[in-house]
């Protein structure tokens, strides 16, 4: 996955966007509903004031959940900014 971020005087906001190369519409949701849902679990390892754009790649569907939401809450910790 990529985490692009930027920071902003706003709460903290995220869009997620998954690649084409993951064929099929079916396929894009189910990989867009399990980035949403790692980020509910990670949110609060971002920093307070950021907009995240996370994209997702093939291997998101292939990972287990509990690595997707580890490698998200790592991307995360390397943003610099205070945290909620």
């Amino acid at each position: 996955m990529i985490v692009l971020w930027r920071t902003t005087a706003e709460p903290r906001r995220a869009g997620f966007a998954v690649s084409r190369q993951i064929r099929g519409a079916v396929q894009r949701n189910r990989a867009r509903r399990r980035l949403r849902e790692a980020y509910r679990e990670s949110r609060n390892a971002a920093p307070s004031n950021t907009a995240l754009v996370i994209i997702g790649r093939p291997a998101t569907l292939r990972e287990p959940f509990a690595a997707l939401a580890r490698e998200l809450r790592e991307a995360f910790a390397a943003i610099p900014g205070p945290r909620s």
